[in-house]
Order: C-alpha cells, then sequence, then structure tokens
C-alpha cells in the first residue's frame, strides 16, 4: 500500500510517500524559515503563498524520487487541521484534486495525530501508549490508544512550548526558530544562575498536575534581562541555560504525574513517546529518558527529522486510517482548530 503524504499546516511545505511497510520512500521538505526569519516568527498569509508557490513542484519531487507516479498510489493524505488556514487549504486543495482526477481514497489527516502516530512508522509499536507532544503550537499530554482514539490528559494554560521558545529566543536577540538556538547556546551557559519559575509544579489543585503553562516563565525572562546593567553575550549564554531548565523541570514533571496516572490506573502502557518539533531536543530526550527508567516504562523518541513537520508522518496517519476504512468525503472542509480527542466517531 503507497500512500502519498502531503504537508502545509505550519512553515513547511513537504510531500512523501510511504509504504505500509513502513518505508519512506521519499520525504520531501521545503522549509520557510528565511522567509518568516525576517518578522521573527511565522506571518500566516507569506506562508500561505510560500506554500502556493512550491507544492506542485515537490509532489512531483516524491514521486519522482519514490520511482513511481500518482498511478502507483492507493490513497491521498493531507493534513486538514489544525493549523494556519491558509496553508492548510493550500494542501487540501492540491490533496482534493489529486484524489478526484485518480479516483483514490481522500484521507484528511489530522496535524496531531500525524505526530502522535509517527514512532509507529518509525518503528513497530501497540497502542496504547503515552504521548508528549510538544511543538510551536501544541503543548499536551495524550493517551493514544488506537490511531483513531485519543484520551487528552494535559494540555497549555496559555503558550505552548515551542513558542515559548521562539518569544524567549526573540528576546535574547537569537534567530527563529527559537528551539535549535537556545538549544545550542545552553550548552555553554550556566543553567543556575537565574532563578526562573516553573509555573504549576507546585499548584495544589490535582487537576492542573498534567497541564502546562509558559506565559509566566517568558515574562520573567524579560524581567530577569531588564534588571541587568547591560546586556552580554555571557548574560545572553546563562539565560538561555536558566530557561531551557526550567522548560526541561516542568516537562519531566508533568510527564511524570502523566505516567504514574496512568499506573495508577492500571493502564498497561506498551510505551512513553515523544513527538513534535520541540522532542528533538536532546536535553529534553535524556531527562525524559530517565524518568521513564525510574518507572520501568519504555521510552521512545522518533528520529529528530521526523518529530518536526513532515508529510511522511501524514502519509503514515493515513495508512492508519486507510487500514481501518476511515476514508473521508471530498467535502471535508479545513479545520483550523481540531482537538485530538474529537476524531473517534467521526466519519
Amino acid at each position: 500500500m503507497l500512500v502519498l503524504g502531503i504537508e502545509t499546516s505550519c512553515d513547511e511545505t513537504s510531500a512523501a510517500i510511504v509504504s505500509s511497510q513502513r518505508e519512506i520512500l521519499s520525504n520531501i521538505l521545503i522549509s520557510q524559515i528565511k522567509e518568516h526569519n525576517l518578522y521573527g516568527g511565522v506571518v500566516p498569509e507569506v506562508g500561505a503563498r510560500a506554500h502556493l508557490e512550491v507544492l506542485e513542484t515537490i509532489i512531483s519531487q516524491a514521486l519522482q524520487q519514490a520511482n513511481i507516479n500518482l498511478d502507483a498510489l492507493d490513497g491521498i493524505a493531507v493534513t486538514a487541521g489544525p493549523g494556519l488556514i491558509g496553508g492548510v487549504f493550500v494542501g487540501i486543495t492540491m490533496a482534493k484534486a489529486i484524489a478526484a482526477a485518480k479516483k483514490l481514497p481522500f484521507l484528511a489527516v489530522n496535524h496531531l495525530a500525524g505526530h502522535a502516530l509517527t514512532v509507529r512508522l518509525a518503528e513497530p509499536l501497540d497502542f496504547p501508549y503515552l504521548l508528549l507532544l510538544v511543538s510551536g503550537g501544541h503543548s499536551q499530554l495524550v493517551l493514544v490508544k488506537s490511531a483513531l482514539e485519543y484520551v487528552l490528559l494535559g494540555t497549555t494554560l496559555d503558550d505552548a512550548v515551542g513558542e515559548a521558545f521562539d518569544k524567549v529566543a526573540k528576546i535574547l536577540g537569537l534567530p527563529y526558530p527559537g528551539g535549535p538556538s537556545i538549544e545550542g547556546l545552553a550548552t555553554l551557559g550556566n543553567p543556575k544562575r537565574f532563578k526562573l519559575p516553573r509555573p504549576l509544579l507546585y499548584h495544589k489543585d490535582a487537576s492542573l498536575k498534567c497541564s502546562f503553562s509558559f506565559s509566566g516563565l517568558k515574562t520573567a525572562v524579560r524581567q530577569e534581562i531588564a534588571q541587568l546593567a547591560s546586556f552580554q553575550d555571557d548574560d545572553q549564554r546563562d539565560m538561555a541555560a536558566s530557561f531551557q531548565a526550567a522548560v526541561l523541570d516542568i516537562l519531566v514533571n508533568r510527564s511524570r504525574n502523566a505516567l504514574e496516572f496512568c499506573l495508577k490506573q492500571k493502564i498497561s502502557l506498551n510505551a512513553f513517546v515523544i513527538s513534535g518539533g520541540v522532542g528533538a531536543n536532546q536535553a529534553l530526550r535524556k531527562a525524559l529518558q530517565e524518568v521513564s527508567q525510574i518507572l520501568g516504562i519504555k521510552f521512545i523518541a522518533p528520529p529528530p527529522n521526523l518529530c518536526t513537520d513532515n508529510a511522511a508522518m501524514i502519509a503514515w496517519a493515513g495508512i492508519e486510517k486507510l487500514q481501518l476504512n476511515a476514508v473521508d468525503s471530498l467535502d471535508f472542509v479545513p479545520r483550523p482548530r481540531w482537538p485530538l480527542e474529537s476524531i473517534k466517531g467521526e466519519k
């Protein structure tokens, strides 16, 4: 079974051919970092135009690299939300056109489900498993029960963690995207110099044990810098290290709470998985590996290139839907918001 995947939900335009045997025959990606770096973040209108300009070309490149044509495909999968709606419209319109012209199954993929199922593309893994999904737009702890069934244990109350990385990087004068910039600089700094808060870490409300908050942390960074007489290179390094240390403490604590909740509920987890762009952070992977070992649960982190937005994960999520005969109508409407937990029962 071969599926073409299309991803245009944010600032990467991607097309991929993936087989039901977990073979990535092609995974072409064009980043818009240069376009958005001028603004210090993603500009929706700029992104939509950039997707439109290159999408047809990269689909052709994906087919060529896989050494097939459209007639060899068994389905067309595309990110149909959540995401920046202009970009989502570009991808879904192209996917519908190909599906209609070639009379192929059309598979509207939830972008978050693409991240959630990436681990099953990387290696065989049975359901259920616990997922920490951390990206520029999302911070969630999710129990993945099947390709179509998700239970949300906790989410962010304000900023997503990747958004916090981007905003703090801008405060520190670092280039976009903020995650890799801060991660690289943090290795050179003192993570204990600045006493930054860990929002919700000691909150007494049990209902918030798996929730996240990063807005106050971002504000604390700005306030600490404002109190300095001048802002030097060593200040920049130390703040990057201090900020990343605070983020890791929050993510590890929330993950541990979610794992312990599953254990208390006698949910037999097959693994604890990280996904999303922030999941490529090596320090975070190491910290989560350690807490998983303590609790006796297998930890899996997909390859970094599959953590960030890409069409291979969308193609694989499409294969999972196709195997369940969960094919979508060409009338499917793109969704800027589409909670994972709402997927079950949808046609």
